[in-house]
């Protein structure tokens, strides 16, 4: 690992508040283009309106651009909050925070919730939520460091581009021996290059010895923190336990997690195995209900998909305790241990992947025509490595596969790729050209939206076939669902304020699964 250059642009001390019943009861703020860093009140009106998480970022990013504010723009904003629950030990789910911006790829306010430590540590170090504004010349870190009570804008040389060993590296750096207190925020070469980036939240796994990584994918918000000059965002914070969040009521809490995180014990093995195989549980549910998106959502059901079900993924993923918070019993955040990439930076070498999950399955495995369980498990380490979200990667380049097999373009617009469905190669290596800005790779990074207008005004594709077959909605590629024999899953994906996006609208399991919609 390459020895890190560390020089301090600018440096904030402050007096870390005790939390208050689950609120540290301010907000950071820093902007990159001064650089400034300050702090901000939490008033009582914004607890009671917006209580926390995505109704604090939204809070912010309202304040903070106007009307006219394009996503490049300095004063659009990254902001990041946990909830009062947020941070509790006990209770499932409670280390999710929301990320939010305005975005590239639809041009409006997107948000993506993420697990990880990083949530819980930014509201223990003394901030319900952080906003970043303003762009910087040079790549900056921006640290929060609760232990030393202290906000320091770094830059930092010497880190890779690849954001498992950004995390690794700052991990080690910050962490002074003890790497669990570290939780880093970054992205990687393909935000900068395209508009569909990600960014990854690490948390440290004790017993596989590594910094893990978890997505905010939607949007493109790793294109914005990467636009602003952001290398990584660290937070430090070195004490977990229920007292640190100061319930108003611990019993009453220990109480309903009790109740919870046995009902999740209990049920969990019959009904989902998340603690087991997480979302791969679904493929081939959504296989048999003819809702699992094949060849660009063309089809809704392939007899190879239990290549990729749960099964195949169970003898795949690493055994051992997978919970991306301390204590919560969901614990389904699987990956695979000694993965060999056959293509890319690290062909040949063993790495270790975080997950798959159901989206990423769907969407870089049977969407492209794909059902090889270890393809779709080296695309998922290498839209995490370079910072895209699987979900638009896989859907954008489902959508070039289809006109190519259409002849809507060909090999003279791909340079040369022979895009048919099923083709794994070719689906890797626009991937590994998103991450290098170059090539076909390039235009499909644009996504689904622009890829459009791009097809249609330079390469002479009908427009109107264009706009039957490319899956997105308000400038937001489709998440992985057959929506057309579900009244319910389209409208909530037609009024879904960020788009078609299944964590505010997941209604198909209860319409085609089990029937609890009416039919019209």
């Amino acid at each position: 690992m390459a020895e890190l250059n560390v020089k301090e642009v600018k440096a904030f001390s402050y007096e870390r508040p005790p939390i208050k019943n689950g609120y540290a009861n301010q907000t950071l703020y820093a902007n990159l283009s001064d650089p400034s860093i300050a702090i901000k009140p939490v008033t009582e009106q914004m607890k009671q309106i917006f209580v926390g998480g995505r109704g604090f970022d939204l809070w912010l990013l309202w304040n903070a651009v106007k009307g006219s504010t394009k996503w490049n723009d300095p004063e659009n904003e990254i902001c990041i909050a946990s909830g009062p629950l947020g941070g509790t030990p006990i209770y499932p789910g409670s280390g999710k925070s929301i990320v939010a911006s305005l975005s590239p790829t639809t041009g409006s306010v997107i948000d993506s919730n993420v697990g990880g430590f990083f949530g819980p540590y930014l509201k223990f170090c003394g901030f319900d939520a952080l906003e970043v504004q303003g762009k910087s010349r040079e790549p900056l870190v921006l640290f929060i460091d609760g232990v030393n009570q202290q906000i320091r804008l770094l830059e930092v040389q010497g880190l890779s581009d690849n954001a498992y060993e950004i995390s690794e590296s700052l991990t080690e750096y910050f962490g002074q021996g003890k790497p669990r207190n570290i939780s880093v925020v970054c992205t990687g070469p393909a935000a900068r290059h395209t508009l569909i980036g990600c960014l990854n939240f690490s948390w440290y796994d004790p017993k596989r010895g590594r910094a893990r990584l978890k997505q905010a994918g939607r949007g493109g918000i790793g294109t914005v923190f990467a636009d602003k000059g952001l290398k990584a965002i660290v937070a430090r914070w070195d004490t977990v336990n229920v007292a640190v969040n100061d319930p108003a009521d611990e019993a009453a809490l220990r109480e309903v997690a009790k109740l919870h995180s046995q009902e999740i014990m209990e049920q969990d093995p019959k009904q989902n195995q998340m603690a087991q195989v997480g979302t791969a549980h679904l493929v081939t549910i959504m296989n048999d209900y003819d809702l699992l998106p094949t060849n660009n959502y063309r089809y809704g059901q392939h007899p190879d998909a239990p290549k990729m079900g749960m099964e195949v993924f169970r003898g795949l993923f690493d055994k051992g305790y997978d919970g991306c918070w301390v204590g919560c019993t969901l614990a389904c955040a699987h990956g695979v241990k000694d993965f060999v990439p056959t293509s890319g930076p690290m062909k040949g070498q063993k790495v270790f992947v975080d997950g798959p999950e159901y989206e990423t399955i769907a969407g870089c495995g049977s969407n492209l025509g794909i059902f090889d369980p270890l393809t779709v498990i080296e695309m998922n380490y290498y839209c995490d490595t370079y910072g895209l979200d699987t979900i638009s990667a896989g859907t954008s380049i489902a959508f070039a596969m289809e006109c190519f097999e259409t002849s809507l373009i060909t090999k003279e617009h791909t340079g040369g790729i022979d895009l048919t469905f099923g083709n794994k190669d070719a689906a890797l290596e626009v991937l590994h050209q998103m991450a290098r800005g170059q090539g076909f790779g390039r235009i499909v990074g644009q996504g689904v939206r622009r890829m459009k207008k791009i097809f249609s005004d330079e390469y002479g594709a009908k427009r109107s076939i264009l706009e039957d077959i490319g899956m997105e909605a308000k400038g937001l590629e489709f998440s992985e669902y057959i929506s057309k024999e579900s009244l319910a899953q389209q409208g909530g994906y037609g009024l879904a304020l960020k788009g078609p996006q299944h964590d505010e609208a997941w209604l198909i399991f209860l319409d085609m699964v089990h029937n609890f919609m009416p039919t019209f």
